[in-house]
């Protein structure tokens, strides 16, 4: 039996939650940028399980850095950081829908030189996952620097479409599919 230090705990279903003030979820939790901010886009999706239908009750949240591509954190190691936070929290409603208003972000340096196309970070979270998802959204104007991003591009050719939004008059749409033959390509982290 190994020593008591090197076992590790069973994965549980994501939680526990704490009792936030107003709960895990918050009124303005889609919105990373106020109403009329300029060049803000809405991210539309719709969570669908394996069989194709919406999943009503997952969080969808999102992060990314500013559309100069900084983050808002002192480690950030490019100089003056961010004061956009670039964080955001929806629940699904009962067609599986989320939205966020928020900014396209610039591309980020990588420690090797190269250049991550711009991108959200997601995370998903529902009942029945014993792990949250994390996947990414790209942007569909951005072709060439999708092309070049070393993450994008380690996945293979067929699945990528999985990792684009479509665009849509006022912003992009990502639907995510946690199953089945069109399934979104989520990260181990």
């Amino acid at each position: 039996m190994a020593e008591s230090a090197e076992l590790t705990t069973p994965s549980q279903t994501v939680g526990p939650f704490y009792a936030l003030p107003d709960g895990l979820l918050w009124t303005d939790g889609p919105e990373v940028v106020a109403a009329g901010t300029p060049g803000a886009l809405t991210v539309r999706g719709t969570v669908f399980d394996g069989n194709g239908d919406p999943v009503p009750d997952a969080v969808i949240e999102i992060w990314h850095a500013d559309e100069r591509g900084r983050f808002s954190h002192p480690a950030d190691p490019r100089g003056e950081s961010a004061a956009f936070e670039g964080f955001g929290r929806c629940g699904t409603d009962p067609e599986g829908g989320f939205w966020f208003r928020t900014v396209k972000p610039g591309p980020l340096p990588t420690p090797d030189g190269r250049t991550e196309a711009p991108h959200l970070n997601v995370t998903v979270l529902a009942r029945g996952m014993l792990n949250r998802l994390v996947t990414r959204v790209y942007f569909p104007d951005e072709a060439d620097a999708n092309d070049a991003d070393p993450v994008l591009s380690s996945v293979d050719l067929d699945r990528r479409g999985t990792l684009v939004a479509r665009a849509e008059p006022d912003g992009v749409r990502f639907d995510i599919r946690l199953q089945g033959d069109a399934e979104t390509v989520f990260f181990e982290l």
